[in-house]
């Protein structure tokens, strides 16, 4: 009897099905120095324990998306090992912060499948979410996949395709307790912006860019324990070459839009996200951003922001697609989030 575990193909999905992914993980302040280490991640909240607790809150978490890493590392063996790529987000909203000590593990549900035209694949639809180790969830999002087929043969499942909001309400974006920014210090926190000083419309280019290393990314991917091949096996694709984990991207366009976004301290929300182009080691990443909508929160002193980012591998800022409607080929991320600033 085999002992190994090749990962689920697109047959083996089931509507309804819930996964309970192995090994929970315990993160530690070992996580954020190494996040910092792998991004130029500087956002204040999360850089400092004084600067969180001035802000209302016992301590620096964990940053909300090395915690979305972890969460999303869990469900990889269950979900994406034999992925040909992710395709999008909706849904995803930050519940509780994460943190140093805290023991995460995940489950997801599925609650779509289709399968692709061509036979040899098929879309996943799941539902995911963290949960720390008080049962509490810490985190949930949507997320669908491409996944091949094993037994070409196998009858295509009836197609269910979940009806996803556009957009999480900002009446449904949680704010973690206690969180104050009335004494909040823009001096130290990198920039006078504040929301208030932010028009929907507006477009900001974060100007810096990152050339992304085979070895960074390699240890970002084992640092998550992210195990989908695409990642790890050369042989797995034609071309030959490692892809570039779509998180990966997301966290270095997050950190790049420190300049210009220095404010936009904590996400509590993912509204969609597509993982446009592949991203190869050698490409340099750069990044702008768009302001959707703002809208006032019950927090003293905060405001939510909604924020288009974009990440790319060339070409000019602010331009997303061509006339056919589909991306550029420049263009590697499409990511639509809710953060909080100060008023």
């Amino acid at each position: 009897m085999a002992k190994t575990n090749p990962g689920r193909f697109f047959e083996d999905y089931q509507l309804g099905q819930v996964l309970t992914h192995a090994v929970p993980r315990t993160v530690s302040g070992g996580e954020r120095a190494l996040y910092h280490a792998l991004y130029p991640a500087r956002h204040a909240l999360y850089s400092s324990d004084e600067f969180a607790r001035a802000s209302g809150l016992a301590a620096s978490p964990i940053d909300d998306l090395a915690a979305f890493h972890v969460v999303f590392g869990k469900t990889v063996p269950d979900v994406s090992l034999n992925a040909v790529a992710n395709l999008g987000y909706a849904e995803g909203r930050w519940l509780k912060p994460v943190w140093a000590g805290d023991t995460l593990r995940s489950e997801s549900e599925v609650i779509g499948l289709k399968q692709n035209s061509n036979g040899k694949t098929g879309v996943v639809y799941v539902r995911s979410r963290g949960v720390n180790q008080r049962d509490e969830t810490v985190m949930e999002y949507v997320r669908w996949v491409m996944v091949r087929k094993s037994d070409l043969d196998a009858p295509a499942p009836e197609t269910v395709v979940p009806e996803l909001s556009k957009v999480v309400a900002p009446e449904d974006l949680v704010i973690p307790d206690g969180l104050d920014f009335s004494g909040y210090d823009f001096a130290l926190a990198g920039e006078s912006h504040r929301w208030s000083d932010y028009e929907i419309g507006e477009t900001i280019d974060h100007v810096d860019g990152v050339t992304i290393e085979e070895a960074e990314h390699m240890i970002a991917t084992r640092l998550w324990q992210n195990t989908a091949k695409v990642h790890f096996d050369a042989t797995f694709r034609p071309d030959g070459q490692r892809l570039i984990y779509g998180g990966h991207v997301i966290s270095m366009a997050r950190a790049l839009s420190f300049n210009g976004l220095a404010n936009a301290q904590m996400i509590v929300g993912l509204n969609g996200g597509a993982h446009a182009n592949p991203c190869f080691s050698g490409d340099t990443v750069k990044a702008w951003s768009e302001v959707l909508d703002k809208a006032e929160t019950s927090a003293p002193g905060v405001g939510a922001i909604r924020l288009r980012l974009v990440a790319t591998k060339g070409g000019e800022p602010f331009k997303l697609k061509g006339e056919d409607g589909k991306y550029l080929s420049e263009v590697l991320l499409d990511l639509d989030y809710w953060a909080l600033m100060p008023l």
